[in-house]
């Protein structure tokens, strides 16, 4: 009787590591892309990090991973006590042995052909490249875009989002991958893509790489939350203080300091019992409010929900930053404006 001999299965060429959280919808969308792309499905395989560890989001894994010809799908959570995309995204490039490390968002929807053109941008004959970035396109309603569609549109112009990364897995262990004290999707590539350079390997487009990036509707406010994100700008300019001058903000917000200091100002003349002071500098602080509701309505929607949206919120923007600005330099002891 001869002995059943069990291969192992075959390495693939490239994984797509996809890091989710409590959004299994927006995850099949972008899956049900990945199961059309032109590359040879036996050479790929699609890693679904867990964030969440969400029955629903598993069911709709295992349900793709049994498709007929679909390429092997698998489900995985990060360690216990990590949290946030960063550690989600370890978790997944590590999981795999492929080369190649393609990373997207569960709220993508990749062209067709985004592996094929990935993967021979960052395997062009003739160079060395460590990692590509590909064209994130966000399509928008025919219309005056809302200030968070606005915000997202932005994406198409942006150097190395991990909505669309590839990477060669010898370069993620040279820089150790994600920093995973980039506890929001915020700064985490940007951190990545400093380091690569840092290292002095090459980093290039790939401009053929297509994934699209919808514009999701915004609950009200939203705006206020997205000040948190703030505090890792810190961290990022802690560790790349120059790339971060230089390619992230040329200087702080001087601005919104303006205002804060303004409106703080103002309250010690009235404690002060200094009327005309604190007149004066309330009124520049109120300028200056008004110079910045002026500059997020200019060209963007004027619904009723939206204008409220931005004229309210425009008073608190400037005091949210400004506090998770310095809660960052705390945090991460830096002298960060």
């Amino acid at each position: 009787m001869m002995a059943t001999v069990v291969m192992p299965p075959p390495v693939p060429d490239l994984s797509v590591v996809i890091p989710t959280c409590g959004r299994p919808t927006l995850l099949r969308r972008c899956m049900e892309a990945l199961l059309r792309q032109t590359y040879p499905a036996e050479a790929f395989e699609i890693i679904v990090v867990d964030d969440g560890r969400s029955a629903d989001t598993h069911a709709a894994v295992q349900e793709l991973a049994g498709r007929p010809g679909a390429p092997r799908i698998r489900y995985v959570t990060p360690p216990a006590g990590t949290k946030g995309p960063a550690s989600a995204r370890n978790a997944g490039w590590r999981a795999s042995e492929a080369a190649v490390i393609a990373f997207t968002d569960d709220d993508t929807i990749p062209e067709p052909d985004w592996l094929e053109q990935g993967r021979a941008a960052l395997l062009k004959p003739g160079e060395t490249r460590a990692a590509v970035w590909g064209h994130v396109r966000v399509p928008i309603p025919d219309r005056r875009p809302t200030d968070n569609e606005r915000n997202t549109k932005g994406l198409e112009g942006a150097t190395f989002v991990t909505a669309n990364v590839f990477v060669r897995r010898a370069a993620m262990e040279r820089v150790g991958g994600f920093d995973e004290r980039f506890k929001r999707a915020w700064r985490e590539d940007t951190d990545l893509y400093f380091a690569l350079i840092g290292a002095g390997l090459k980093v290039a487009p790939a401009r053929n790489a297509v994934v699209l990036h919808p514009a999701r509707e915004a609950p009200w406010g939203v705006s206020m939350k997205q000040q948190a994100n703030m505090a890792f700008d810190a961290l990022l300019y802690k560790k790349y203080p120059r790339l971060y001058r230089e390619q992230v903000q040329s200087g702080p917000p001087w601005r919104y300091y303006l205002i804060v200091g303004c409106t703080l100002a103002a309250v010690v003349a009235l404690a002060l019992r200094q009327p005309a002071w604190a007149a004066g500098l309330g009124a520049v602080a109120l300028m200056g409010v008004a110079r910045l509701i002026w500059r997020r309505l200019k060209g963007a929607s004027l619904a009723p929900a939206h204008v409220s949206d931005m004229v309210l919120t425009s008073f608190a923007l400037p005091f949210l930053s400004v506090y998770w600005r310095i809660r960052g330099a705390l945090r991460f002891k830096v002298l960060f404006w």
